[in-house]
């Protein structure tokens, strides 16, 4: 895994090995940062399921003022810090350990973009993107990671569903928080 463009370019990032952790592939998170390139300069984001943070460190690349990096597990996070190191992003950044529902749940802090990247098997994701809201700014957007078998619904309260991007068995979906009437 690299950093694809911006201040980090060409960067090797690390990531943990083992059946628990399954890494966003190269063309899955070009297709990502291809969809929002206009949306990431001066931006807050979330990275909430971050692995080994590679989406929220290609987004600090890019020019996002600062990325929130959430892991439950702490040689993730391990990871995670040695990355932002080796990229020269750490001063814009925050690692939290924290259950991901835990961590949104009373969060006050808004967010531009959220990235959700969580074990596919179960309803994590689903329960995730029904709580999600109160994170985000005015125009905030999520883009979730997810099987392609697995469906989501095209509305969260105010998150509305702007597009899928399918790449084989794994989707991408991206929701835009638009105000209510």
């Amino acid at each position: 895994m690299r950093v694809i463009t911006g201040s980090a370019r060409g960067k090797k990032l690390l990531t943990l090995e083992g059946q628990d952790v399954r890494p966003t592939v190269a063309r899955v998170k070009e297709g990502i940062f291809s969809a929002i390139q206009f949306d990431i300069e001066g931006r807050k984001v979330l990275d909430l399921f971050a692995g080994s943070g590679q989406l929220g460190i290609e987004a600090l690349s890019r020019g996002a003022q600062l990325c929130v990096f959430v892991d439950n597990s702490a040689r993730s996070l391990d990871v995670v810090k040695e990355n932002l190191k080796s990229c020269g992003l750490l001063e814009n950044a925050r690692v939290v350990q924290s259950d991901a529902l835990a961590f949104i749940n009373g969060r006050t802090e808004l967010f531009d973009i959220v990235f959700l990247d969580p074990p596919y098997a179960g309803d994590l994701l689903e329960r995730v993107l029904k709580q999600l809201e109160p994170c985000l700014s005015a125009h905030g957007m999520v883009l979730c990671e997810h099987a392609a078998a697995n469906q989501l619904q095209d509305n969260y309260g105010s998150l509305v569903k702007q597009k899928d991007y399918r790449y084989g068995k794994v989707c991408v979906r991206l929701y835009r928080r638009e105000p209510r009437a």
